[in-house]
């Protein structure tokens, strides 16, 4: 674990334990404070619960916060987590006014898969107060409280044996405590899928939530049809993957940013495939409001494949030296600005870009694994 210090002003000079009395020690500290809470730019079940467990929790401690993401949220469950149990998210763009806020929280995300609201962050001089997270150490940020474990399958796992441990008394006669726990089960559900990949830890937690979750709003919000357009994003990266050394890679063009949880759930689906131990799918996501990038998610069952050290390896970093990407256990995504190539309405150009990522994507890929489009083993690679 890493170190934290009691208090705003006081040294860092004391190890942090785990366990609920130092993130509500923590808090205490910080009372009357107004805290922004940052989830990545598209945030998954996991982010948006273990967000407003934060909000919950710090509104027990007199803390006065707001829940930010910058991308969209498309994803028919994401849709109903959100609306059903009311959660306000904002969106955040340059109208969003950061330097009102004492300090930062981020969860689920260490700072870069929320890079607009970070740098906007360190722009205002806003000081990054909590890391709460189960990815692998990303080292963007430096904050007062970190509890960073790899070894856990979600985020919502973490934020559950707080509760358990007594950082606020659960009541089940509360809605919002209800809904906290329905929310934080959704998130150990998806983030390991359907508990194939959980940890004891996250066994546990689940168990615990289970005395306070509403288990029909949570059937209602897990059984969401899939769109047409994500069938259709589906459809395509049937019809586009190579399968090379049982990897499944898709390109699947343009789209737009509303439809940007159609790639993850494409790789879902690939994954299934006889055969296929590692799924990637990308394509290039644009909007009017949104910085036209190559978007991307790799899944694999394969245990020898670390997701996160295999996208920082493929595709590096960017010039600030931020890695494009980076993952957690048995899935990762990536996430490349096109920059100066962005826009034009012109068909030609926007198929001779999609061309030129697509082989680019591809070649990164194919030398990472040591093969050739063709199946055939590269020389000097095993």
């Amino acid at each position: 674990m890493e170190k934290s210090k009691p208090h705003k002003d006081a040294p860092q000079d004391s190890e942090k334990q785990e366990g609920r009395s130092d993130l509500a020690e923590f808090l205490t500290s910080h009372k009357s404070e107004r805290h922004v809470i940052v989830l990545q730019e598209f945030p998954d079940p996991d982010a948006i619960a273990a967000g407003y467990s934060h909000q919950c929790i710090s509104g027990h401690f007199d803390i006065e916060t707001d829940i930010l993401y910058s991308g969209r949220i498309s994803h028919q469950q994401n849709l109903a987590l959100v609306r059903l149990l009311g959660i306000e998210l904002t969106r955040f763009d340059s109208s969003v006014d950061l330097s009102g806020y004492d300090g930062a929280v981020f969860v689920d995300n260490q700072g870069t898969s929320a890079g607009s609201i970070t740098d906007e962050l360190e722009n205002k001089k806003v000081p990054p107060l909590v890391i709460i997270d189960h990815h692998e150490a990303q080292n963007r940020l430096s904050p007062q409280f970190k509890d960073v474990r790899p070894d856990i399958g979600a985020t919502a796992t973490i934020y559950a044996q707080y509760l358990k441990e007594g950082i606020i008394k659960l009541d089940k006669t509360n809605k919002i405590h209800t809904m906290m726990a329905t929310a934080l089960t959704h998130g150990i559900i998806t983030d390991t899928r359907g508990f194939i990949r959980a940890r004891p830890e996250d066994f546990y937690a689940a168990a615990y939530l289970s005395e306070y979750r509403d288990s029909d709003l949570l059937d209602q919000i897990m059984n969401q049809a899939r769109s047409k357009q994500t069938m259709k994003v589906i459809y395509k990266a049937l019809g586009s993957r190579e399968t090379v050394e049982s990897y499944s890679i898709a390109g699947v063009g343009y789209l737009r940013a509303e439809d940007r949880d159609a790639i993850p759930q494409a790789a879902d689906f690939l994954i299934t495939e006889e055969n296929v131990h590692t799924a990637i799918v990308y394509g290039i996501v644009s909007g009017e409001d949104w910085e036209e990038s190559v978007i991307g998610s790799l899944r694999t069952n394969r245990i020898t494949i670390d997701p996160d050290q295999f996208i920082k390896e493929v595709f590096g970093k960017d010039a600030k030296g931020q890695y494009f990407g980076g993952g957690k256990v048995s899935a990762g995504g990536f996430h490349i600005p096109i920059g100066f190539l962005s826009g034009t309405d012109d068909e030609e150009f926007r198929e001779q870009k999609w061309e030129v990522f697509d082989d680019q994507i591809k070649q990164k890929i194919f030398a990472k694994i040591g093969a050739s489009p063709d199946g055939s083993k590269e020389e000097g690679k095993q």
